[in-house]
């Protein structure tokens, strides 16, 4: 290591290997391993917000419209996302801790033949085909029995996301690739934990061994219990170094001491909103860490309880997240509501400037 590590280097670093300069869509992808999704838009998407910081004059909507031509796939990850479609197939065939009984079964290989004799369908198509009422969901409610049917197929990999309609996935028969199970299946989840760990890092210790036991639960649960053999293998052949207490680990070849990292390049005047997703901020205990304050997501909390809002954006500056802004689109405009951790906006001359050109780039984005 050139440069003895400090807790400063670990967020330059952090931050400069995230925020990489804007390039096309399928790089800035494959770039970043994972895009998480997310339905809520304030003012847009969680993903459209994510990519925008990275993809060359990329528009809200875009990742939507141009999914179809991409070499990339909806699934579950360490969340549900879009991800390189190499990536995707490591995950399969995917066997579901729940076995379906014969039923269910029949059911889907029933829906199976009619979307292979449509080609794309829409759940309604499906919901019209076969009538299969209603079924309780994950939050109590009900929710048409199609829909959850189509998503359990869709997790074992009988179908694929085609494409979006107004955020609706129409589904289509999954691409032809080797569906057996892989002669070395321990290849193929240090390698989904290599994706894991590039996109997140430079990642805490505990964070790590998170990420390895939900890839375990959700992208690969046929592999459940090579999770803790696969932990011992990345701890072991990962870099790692501890700085400020605690163990930090990031992906084989970079160096977060190094030249590459230490300028200010990236940490300049630029303001950046960034999505509460975003793999800068995704990780609260780093983020803790690195600025020294809790964030949290709180769009699923009553509204009294909100301290920073319903989708408040992490504000970057200079290398910092100072605080947040609310933004929503009313009447035509862009309306931005910040807060700050200090109570108050920066005194420094620039700041003012870089937030009002930090909005102006978000109405170009939304195509205000």
């Amino acid at each position: 290591m050139p440069t003895a590590l400090t807790l400063e280097r670990l967020r330059r670093y952090a931050v400069a290997r995230s925020l990489f300069e804007p390039t096309t869509l399928p790089r800035a992808i494959a770039k970043l391993g994972f895009v998480q999704l997310d339905p809520i838009r304030a003012p847009a998407r969680a993903q459209d917000l994510t990519l925008r910081h990275r993809v060359d004059g990329y528009r809200a909507g875009e990742l939507e419209a141009r999914y179809p031509r991409l070499a990339v796939e909806e699934d579950f990850f360490v969340n549900y996302g879009v991800l390189p479609r190499s990536t995707q197939q490591r995950m399969h065939p995917r066997t579901e801790r729940t076995e379906w009984p014969r039923a269910r079964w029949a059911q889907a290989e029933a829906v199976l033949a009619f979307v292979r004799s449509r080609g794309v369908v829409h759940p309604r198509e499906v919901d019209a085909a076969f009538a299969h009422g209603t079924a309780k969901n994950w939050f109590g409610g009900n929710s048409r029995a199609s829909t959850q049917l189509l998503d359990g197929m869709h997790y074992r990999g009988l179908l694929r996301v085609a494409r979006r309609e107004s955020g609706v996935r129409l589904y289509a028969p999954q691409l032809a690739h080797e569906r057996e199970a892989p002669a070395d299946p321990d290849a193929h989840l240090d390698a989904l934990i290599d994706v894991a760990v590039a996109t997140y890092a430079p990642l805490p210790a505990a964070t790590l061994s998170r990420l390895v036991m939900w890839l375990g639960s959700a992208a690969a649960p046929q592999w459940r219990e090579r999770r803790r053999a696969a932990l011992a293998r990345a701890k072991a052949r990962l870099p790692q170094a501890t700085v400020d207490g605690g163990l930090w680990i990031w992906p084989a070849g970079e160096s977060p001491g190094g030249r590459r990292f230490a300028d200010d390049g990236v940490l300049g005047e630029r303001l950046r909103l960034l999505a509460p997703f975003d793999p800068v901020v995704w990780d609260r205990e780093r983020f803790e860490r690195f600025w020294g304050w809790a964030y949290r997501f709180e769009a699923y909390t009553p509204a009294p309880k909100r301290v920073r809002g319903y989708y408040a954006l992490p504000m970057l500056w200079r290398g910092q997240v100072i605080g947040w802004a609310n933004a929503a689109v009313r009447g035509g405009r862009l309306q931005l509501q910040p807060g700050y951790v200090s109570g108050r906006a920066p005194s420094d001359a620039a700041f003012g400037p870089a937030l009002q050109e930090e909005e102006a780039r978000l109405e170009r984005f939304l195509g205000l």
